[in-house]
Parts: C-alpha cells; sequence; structure tokens
C-alpha cells in the first residue's frame, strides 16, 4: 500500500513542478506581435488556454495513475 501511495505522491509533485517548469521556460518569455493593442491580450489569452490544457492532462494521468494503484491494492 505505502509504494503506491509514495507512487502517486512522487508523480503528483513531480508533475507539478514539471508544469510549473514549462510555463517559466517556455510559456513565460512567449509574446505576439502584429496586432498593435491586442497583442497583450492575444498573449495572455493563448497563455490560458496552453495552461488550461495542461492542467486537465496533469489531473487525467493523476487519475489514471490513481485508478491503477487503487486496482492494484484491491487485487492484492
Amino acid at each position: 500500500m505505502k509504494i503506491g501511495l509514495f507512487g502517486f505522491l512522487f508523480a503528483m509533485w513531480a508533475l507539478i513542478i514539471a508544469g510549473g517548469g514549462i510555463l517559466v521556460t517556455i510559456l513565460g518569455p512567449f509574446s505576439i506581435s502584429g496586432y498593435g493593442d491586442l497583442d497583450l491580450l492575444l498573449t495572455s489569452i493563448l497563455k490560458a488556454i496552453i495552461a488550461i490544457i495542461l492542467v486537465v492532462i496533469w489531473v487525467l494521468v493523476l487519475s489514471k495513475l490513481k485508478n491503477w494503484i487503487f486496482k492494484k491494492e484491491i487485487k492484492s
């Protein structure tokens, strides 16, 4: 039981750290230009959409991992 729970916690923190790293290193300096006053708005919207997609992916991965751990624990 403890290995499964610790594995889940490790994966959760790894995804949080990886997601933060991706957002800071890749999305942080990203900018759109050529649209005049809308540059900042379009950049913010695109960054928000990418961040939301990453959060959804992270939640799905953690949900699958949780289900796999609990199925494994129920069988044993």
